[in-house]
């Protein structure tokens, strides 16, 4: 569903099929679930409860839904398939919201609740419950067809949803800090007791708490998926980078590492593999293994759309890599790279082979830091191809994984403390 789309009544939804990219079915929609906040604040989308064919219910993040019309929701076709577990900061509309008594504040009258209405924000990848369908008069019964008038009013018109201000849930502290950065979040986190910690990091999403990891240092990383279930660490682990989900892995112990690979999707525990072969703080080490990769006969329009994935970096959306098939690294031979600058003086139809940069030699898998950050340096780059010696690209390096191996291993620790620093001096 695009940005300014219409809002769709949660009620359509029920049942809905949803098909991946190709157009196959894989399920149906059974529920949606949210997490509420406090101060009337509309409850954020979290996704999908949905039926597989085989009657096992998973869930769909938002993030992988990419449209939802004509009675059907698409997804990007990447599906967990292990079985929905609701977490405690966690509501389900249908099961938990719907038929629930609440107030109109403005009244003070009782009504019940027929249907809710979701959006997606202008611009971003959340999505909210703006509005709800309520009924005045008594609630009614299996037997009994309540009757009153019906009417649609704003989130903020009723209460009776949202969390009690008071308390110290998890999903208190979450609700206070859910607009915070993710490098933010991490400094919040980093400062709580570790019984706290455990129980922010178990409230949070595998999204959310996947970015928050990225920016822990190494030894609240470990600690925090330690107290993860091991299905819940494989997930998580599944929705970091790939190369800051290497890094991770290749500080536990071996057993570990393969009880974790084991329970992760095929592909994404053989690219963690794959990057946990290279040596640390070599171009292999260092790439992800998910950069955007494009055949030859396609478009400028084609790339400009992979671009504007609100998932990637700013690093990994500034260029497309050209190759042969298939499309995802290691790849068939890599012919060049096309700019993102590039990409916006093109006219739409272009094909990307036709705009290729050949000349600029990519980076060996086994080159080390101070080569990879001279070529950073000098060609004025913030991402650069990984090619190994057959000519398949593997990766690609960004700029932001080259200064996290230059800067000390204890900066993320001591940038903590000077933010800490800053806080109080800013409060005396």
């Amino acid at each position: 569903m695009a940005a300014g789309a219409p809002r769709i009544f949660v009620s359509h939804l029920s049942g809905v099929a949803v098909f991946d990219p190709a157009g196959d079915q894989v399920g149906r929609v059974r529920d949606l679930v949210v997490m509420l906040r406090v101060a009337q604040r509309p409850p954020r989308l979290l996704g999908l409860v949905v039926e597989l064919a085989t009657r096992r219910r998973i869930f769909l993040p938002m993030t992988r839904v990419t449209a939802i019309q004509s009675g059907q929701v698409i997804t990007t076709g990447v599906l967990n398939v292990r079985r929905f577990e609701q977490r405690p900061t966690e509501r389900l509309v249908f099961g938990e919201l719907l038929d629930r008594r609440v107030v109109l504040t403005e009244t003070g009258e009782e009504v019940t609740v027929l249907d809710l209405s979701v959006h997606q924000l202008p611009a971003r990848r959340e999505w909210e419950i703006d509005r709800v369908f309520v009924r005045k008069g008594r609630k009614g019964s299996a037997f009994r067809r309540a009757k009153g008038e019906a009417l649609t009013v704003e989130w903020t018109a009723v209460s009776g949803f949202s969390l009690e201000e008071q308390g110290q849930g998890a999903e208190n502290l979450l609700a206070t800090f859910e607009q915070l950065r993710p490098a933010d979040l991490a400094n919040v986190l980093h400062h709580l007791s570790p019984k706290r910690r455990a129980e922010v990091a178990a409230a949070l999403d595998d999204d959310r708490l996947a970015d928050v990891l990225e920016e822990l240092p190494e030894d609240d990383q470990i600690e925090i998926l330690g107290k993860l279930k091991e299905e819940r660490a494989a997930d998580v682990l599944e929705a970091m980078d790939p190369d800051d989900a290497a890094d991770l892995l290749g500080e536990l112990p071996t057993d570990e590492q393969e009880r974790l690979l084991s329970l992760m999707q095929p592909g994404d525990a053989a690219d963690m593999r794959r990057l946990m072969s290279y040596e640390d703080r070599t171009a292999g080490g260092l790439m992800t293994t998910e950069p955007i990769v494009l055949r030859p006969d396609a478009t400028v329009a084609d790339a400009l759309a992979r671009v504007r994935n609100p998932d990637l970096s700013p690093a990994l959306a500034a260029q497309v890599y050209v190759c042969r098939p298939p499309d995802e690294t290691p790849t068939g031979k890599y012919l060049g790279t096309v700019h993102f600058q590039r990409l916006l003086r093109e006219p739409p139809p272009s094909l990307v082979s036709s705009i290729v940069d050949s000349d600029l030699q990519p980076l060996d898998p086994d080159a080390d830091l101070p080569a990879i950050a001279g070529f950073f340096a000098t060609y004025d780059m913030v991402a650069a191809p990984v090619v190994d010696e057959a000519g398949s690209l593997l990766g690609a390096v960004t700029v932001d994984d080259v200064l996290d191996h230059m800067l000390p291993e204890d900066w993320r620790e001591t940038e903590f403390h000077l933010a800490e620093e800053e806080v109080a001096t800013d409060g005396s």
